[in-house]
């Protein structure tokens, strides 16, 4: 639930337990096109990254969509993040997929400087509606 913090969702706002039970349990699904990539030590987890592969309406094959990406404080600035980020990477390209797109908030200032590091800012702004 360290997304919520991070977004500063609390209270209502906060994501429930049973869309992080879910969401795991997606992962172990093998008919689920949701994934997720560890970085591990001495059975501590240091980072995770969450990505899925969708269809798109400009493309014929699919996309993949890295959804999240969470670097515990004592481990940003190491390597760590970029690594996963390079794993999906992979997995896209093993997967047939040539496009990975990620989106951030503005305010992620670190994220935005490892993000520029490995990948192009396409310029896109995202508008999103909640019902």
């Amino acid at each position: 639930m360290r997304g919520n913090a991070f977004y500063g969702r609390k209270d209502e706002t906060a994501l429930s337990a049973g869309i992080t039970q879910l969401t795991w349990q997606r992962f172990f699904d093998h008919d689920e096109p949701v994934f997720a990539l560890v970085a591990a030590s001495e059975g501590k987890l240091l980072a995770l990254t969450h990505y899925l592969f969708r269809r798109s309406t400009t493309r014929i094959e699919l996309t993949c969509y890295l959804q999240e990406l969470f670097t515990a404080p004592s481990e940003r600035g190491r390597g760590v993040g970029k690594a996963l980020i390079l794993g999906v990477y992979e997995q896209a390209r093993a997967a047939g997929v040539r496009r990975v797109y990620r989106q951030t908030h503005e305010s992620n200032a670190a994220g935005r400087l490892l993000y520029d590091k490995v990948a192009k800012h396409a310029g896109f702004l995202v508008c999103a509606c909640e019902q």
